[in-house]
């Protein structure tokens, strides 16, 4: 339940505002103080960055950038470029997404992108933290943009009982009331920078803080127990076998996964069905060519967003010039990091191969990575 903050104490914007205009964070995709914002480059790293930490995020944005560096390059780009600039920061729907409302914005809106938080919400991908985040930033619209850092801080600073996700909607009615008439972007973008920096999830740097007055949580001694959390629930552990076939002439069998579901559209070595009760000694009655099949030592772990992984890894070596079956191709090994391989199949084709580049692999242990990728 919610514990109303005095009216005297409330969190003040333009407290925050001050702040920010002092310690704002350089990011690559962030305009000058004075400078318009890109709608392009605003939408284009708002995406990104769901799930993902900004860290790991700036790589992958230059290089994205680079390769598309307006929304008429990404929609006129073919699916197959678009995953594969985009493998490795997992959750590959969003990168169907983006392609998708890259396509909207140029075919419905001549390129530009909607200015309002309504009409962008009508643009596939976009969801109602993008849409507010967009118009905000972007188009300075009196929006709430509600991250899990403005989670977290307002849940401290409001000491919100109610867990998220069920405190969702009081968290974003509460931000609404906060976003000021004159700076709705910037007010936006300090709530982010306050809780990426000083109202951190562990030891939040309290004395630093320009609402360390109103927050009740800090009063209590309780900010690191907000926000309240549900306990997730995590599915079952699948199994399967992955199949790693090297061609004499130094190529690797690879298909394209179905475009929906998970990991739509990503590129993989053939892999069996993942089970809870798949029996591994039996994978070989699932290899999708003739041969003399290795099974390799340990296995290869990942977890996604609701289930852990776990893949037995058979090689073989067949002859040049063997056909590849149905919706199958050779790729030469050289020319994997060209394939928009997620980060699961880059551990499986390093467990068998060694050499590739940015995957991990740790034969007999548990090599679990990111939700989602």
């Amino acid at each position: 339940m919610l514990t109303p903050a005095p009216s005297a104490t409330k969190p003040d914007p333009q407290d925050l505002l001050a702040w920010y205009d002092r310690h704002r964070r350089e990011l690559p995709w962030r305009a000058r103080a004075g400078e318009a914002a890109d709608p392009y480059r605003v939408w284009l790293s708002e995406i990104m960055l769901q799930q993902t930490t900004v860290a790991a995020v700036k790589p992958f944005y230059l290089n994205f950038l680079e390769r598309f560096p307006t929304v008429e390059a990404l929609a006129e780009a073919p699916t197959e470029s678009v995953m594969q600039a985009w493998a490795g920061l997992g959750y590959y729907s969003r990168a169907r997404n983006l392609h998708s409302c890259a396509k909207a914005v140029v075919d419905k809106h001549g390129g530009l992108f909607p200015s309002t938080e309504a009409e962008l919400l009508k643009l596939p991908g976009i969801g109602a933290y993008t849409a507010a985040a967009v118009a905000a930033i972007a188009f300075n619209e009196k929006a709430a943009a509600v991250d899990g850092n403005v989670e977290r801080v307002m849940s401290r600073v409001f000491v919100i009982e109610e867990p998220l996700p069920k405190a969702k909607s009081l968290i974003r009615s509460l931000t609404e009331e906060l976003v000021p008439a004159d700076r709705p972007g910037d007010f936006a973008q300090a709530l982010m920078d306050l809780g990426a920096t000083i109202c951190t999830p562990k030891r939040p740097a309290c004395a630093l803080c320009p609402w360390m007055r109103p927050c009740l949580a800090r009063a209590a001694g309780l900010q690191e127990t907000f926000p309240r959390k549900q306990k997730k629930e995590t599915g079952p552990l699948r199994k399967g076998a992955a199949f790693v076939v090297l061609r004499a002439d130094d190529t690797i069998l690879l298909r394209t996964r179905p475009p929906t579901g998970l990991l739509g559209g990503m590129a993989e070595p053939p892999t069996s069905d993942w089970e809870p009760d798949y029996e591994p000694a039996r994978a070989v009655l699932d290899a999708p060519i003739e041969a003399r099949w290795q099974r390799l030592p340990g296995t290869v772990r990942h977890v996604f967003t609701h289930f852990p992984l776990e893949l037995t890894v058979l090689f073989a070596k067949v002859a040049k010039g063997t056909p590849a079956p149905t919706d199958m191709r050779w790729t030469p090994r050289l020319k994997l990091h060209e394939e928009a391989l997620p980060g699961a199949m880059k551990k499986v084709l390093a467990h068998a191969l060694g050499d590739l580049p940015g995957a991990k692999t740790n034969p007999g242990k548990n090599t679990p990575a990111k939700a989602g990728s």
